[in-house]
């Protein structure tokens, strides 16, 4: 793996665990503004509660070293719910500014997964 290419692996990795984190401590420990907006939108107020539990078992999932499998299936409830959360706002009429946040974290999830090192693939390579 060039240099380059593991900068960008690492800063785009970094940003969306950030991302994903911080949204999903706020949603795990039901922050009012958090649990708000998920309602809004037509989830129960328990959902944003799941979700939170989740990202944050991702992040590790994606940080620490080994386990490609399990990087592999965070990587895609990653893309998921991020997708989702995209579509749900597009669906409910919300103006294009409140999807920045999850446009900005699919970049950096499929970022982050095409630029990942080779032992932290599931096949490292095909022969």
């Amino acid at each position: 793996m060039t240099k380059r290419n593991k900068i960008i692996y690492w800063v785009a990795t970094l940003w969306m665990s950030l991302g994903m984190l911080s949204g999903g401590i706020a949603q795990l420990f039901q922050v009012k503004d958090a649990v708000d907006g998920v309602v809004r939108l037509g989830y129960p107020s328990y959902f944003p509660a799941i979700i939170g539990f989740w990202k944050i078992l991702g992040v590790i999932a994606v940080l620490i070293p080994r386990f490609p499998l399990l990087k592999e299936w965070a990587y895609a409830g990653f893309f998921f719910c991020m997708s989702g959360a995209l579509y749900t706002h597009i669906a409910v009429g919300d103006p294009a500014k409140e999807s920045i946040g999850p446009v900005l974290l699919i970049i950096l999830i499929v970022v982050s997964w095409y630029f990942r090192p080779a032992e932290r693939r599931l096949i490292s390579s095909i022969q």
